[in-house]
């Protein structure tokens, strides 16, 4: 038996073939002789679909050939009329969820909110709930906003937060993000202001593009930079050898970026460091600094999450590990968020201290690994 897909000649095949929805029925022609497995076989009628997700639908009981429950393993013969009912998700939308906020200041334009570490700022594939987008749609007593070219789009008075860019503009790239100005990655604690109307929301990412917001991390990172205070540039852009990270690449390639650093504390291996942004790059802090071989502790994605000073192995080793399975993040937090309020034109400054987990870290650091 074959192990390659069956070869498919579309005009042969369109007759035994009814699309309706996601459904799709399909009769094997008499003189079908390939003998190729189910799911090899339904693969050419759903090209986008992986084999793994069309073995779902077949576990899942959305198969049936010949009237009868299928299996994936079973081998398409001549003659069957199979019936195909591809799984499907849901369109991606945000539904108020009442979860605890920690709002540092709220009015009726625009709210500045304490994110926690381990919260996904907006839904998108992989995080459909349990976002900050959730909770503050909750908060403000806002609708569900849904990422659906079929409706039109809800104003900021119905939903409670502002509009702007909150719906995708790529069906490819679903994400719904009513009020979110800028955003922090999963794993970074901080300060976030939010929009509630579309007017701010405009009046504030115009001050973000002009360089003229105010932001300023605490993060701890491997060894010492030198000098202790500089700057580090380098356009980022998506790493050409793993996809799911950036990278500093050639200018042509990526887009600019400016990062500012001030050394607060050294400790024997690793470094309190405040980090002022310049722009506002994916992973901005976290891609400069390992560009530059002091990335942020416990950094999976970007190698610290584990020993880069120091003794590798021994006790050592073990007390390090504990440190990064306990904080379990990279050691990133938004301390400080500054900018001009669009209504009354005020200067609006936040701090928020450094949260539990990291603060543990540091102290377990200064008490064994001191300067």
């Amino acid at each position: 038996m074959s192990d390659s897909p069956p070869s498919f000649d579309a005009d042969a095949y369109a007759a035994a073939v009814q699309r309706e929805d996601n459904v799709v029925e399909i009769v094997v022609p008499d003189d079908y002789t390939g003998a190729h497995r189910l799911d090899k076989y339904l693969t050419r009628f759903y090209p986008k679909a992986s084999r793994t997700k069309i073995q779902r639908s077949i576990k899942k009981g959305h198969v049936r050939v010949n009237d009868q429950p299928a299996k994936k393993s079973a081998t398409v013969e001549p003659g069957d009329r199979i019936v195909f009912r591809l799984i499907q998700k849901p369109p991606m939308q945000a539904e108020p969820e009442p979860i605890p906020l920690d709002i540092a200041y709220e009015d009726e334009d625009l709210l500045v909110v304490h994110k926690p570490a381990g919260m996904v700022v907006h839904p998108a594939p992989g995080h459909r709930s349990g976002t900050l987008v959730n909770a503050l749609l909750h908060h403000v007593d806002g609708a569900t906003v849904a990422a659906d070219a079929e409706s039109a789009p809800a104003a900021d008075e119905t939903v409670g937060l502002s509009m702007v860019n909150a719906l995708p503009e790529d069906p490819n790239h679903p994400v719904v993000r009513p009020g979110i100005v800028h955003r922090l990655d999963k794993g970074t604690s901080g300060l976030l202001v939010v929009a509630k109307r579309d007017w701010v929301h405009r009046e504030l990412a115009a001050q973000f593009k002009a360089h003229t917001v105010e932001r300023r991390y605490r993060a701890l990172v491997w060894g010492h930079l030198d000098p202790p205070s500089g700057t580090i540039t380098g356009a980022i852009g998506r790493d050409p050898r793993h996809r799911q990270r950036m990278a500093v690449v050639p200018e042509d390639e990526g887009k600019s970026a400016t990062t500012h650093y001030a050394t607060v504390e050294h400790l024997a291996h690793t470094s309190v460091v405040r980090f002022t942004l310049e722009t506002g790059r994916t992973h901005q802090i976290r891609v400069h600094a390992s560009h530059v071989n002091h990335p942020l502790f416990a950094d999976p994605k970007y190698g610290g999450d584990h020993v880069r000073y120091g003794t590798q192995g021994g006790s050592r080793k073990t007390f390090i590990e504990r440190l990064i399975a306990t904080l379990d993040r990279p050691a990133l937090h938004a301390e400080m968020l500054g900018f001009m309020h669009p209504r009354s034109n005020e200067t609006m400054r936040f701090e928020a201290d450094l949260p539990e987990d990291m603060q543990y870290v540091l102290t377990r650091l200064r008490d064994v690994e001191g300067a």
